[in-house]
């Protein structure tokens, strides 16, 4: 995963025509994992209806409404000013990050062109987002893993064949498909040492550079290590370290 500095500064910057207003709560939550949010932009013509809901919890969050009017039918010029805000907020030189919410692919450029000039980018949309702009992100997070309870307890898999068992009230995003274990595969070869095994944290950053949009929680697991033991093919090694013990987890291919 991208290594989370709670000091370094983000801008977070919202397409407010292109998510959902539903889990803004969880969505600042999540982002708080990875910085603090020193500028918070909401992009919008405040005047359509169409983002009304929005005006209900911008003032509880500390969310900056910037009115952008639509000068022509067709034309996205909220889009614009983002990107415009995007720039001159990068060469200010104040903030170690941004984070662009929005499931438009047309910040792809954007998106890039920040990375180009060392800043970390982290994407939230949701899971109808296209390809070109989870890739051009370091990582990608689904708004819909953010909702409560989106990720299945440990405790229900154990317990998955009890009639008893509550079911979860959000199914996972995605089934863990071949590609995804085709890349888990090659990830632990290319870290294991001459006993095959591979560091579990280092895992996840590889996982996360190969695939931005990687996240144990649009499978329904809270954790990568839950993830990784659903899964038959592979050993987990848990050593201790340290006068405290510390617990270092490693992974291999049976």
């Amino acid at each position: 995963m991208i290594e989370t500095q709670k000091d370094q500064k983000l801008a977070v910057l919202i397409d407010a025509d292109n998510v959902p207003y539903a889990n803004v709560k969880e969505m600042f939550e999540e982002i708080a994992k990875y910085g603090t949010p020193t500028f918070k932009r909401i992009y919008a013509d405040w005047t359509k209806p169409t983002v009304s809901g929005w005006k209900n919890v911008l003032l509880e969050n500390a969310i900056t409404p910037i009115q952008q009017y639509s000068y022509s039918t067709g034309k996205n010029a909220s889009d614009s000013a983002l990107i415009i805000d995007a720039m001159d907020i990068l060469y200010t030189g104040k903030v170690d990050g941004f984070c662009i919410v929005s499931s438009d692919s047309d910040f792809t450029r954007l998106a890039t062109r920040l990375r180009e000039a060392g800043m970390k980018v982290i994407g939230i949309g949701e899971k109808k987002t296209l390809t070109p702009f989870i890739t051009a992100c370091d990582k990608f997070i689904y708004i819909e893993i953010l909702k409560k309870d989106a990720t299945i307890p440990v405790e229900s898999i154990n317990k998955s064949r009890s009639k008893k068992a509550k079911q979860p009230d959000n199914k996972p995003l995605s089934r863990i498909d071949p590609q995804v274990t085709k890349l888990l595969n090659a990830s632990i070869v290319d870290l294991a040492d001459d006993n095959g095994w591979a560091y579990l944290g280092d895992l996840g950053s590889l996982m996360l550079k190969k695939k931005p949009d990687f996240d144990p929680r649009n499978y329904g697991f809270p954790k990568m290590l839950a993830f990784i033991k659903s899964m038959e093919q592979f050993e987990v090694d848990e050593r201790e370290s340290g006068k405290n013990n510390i617990k270092h987890i490693y992974i291999r291919k049976k």
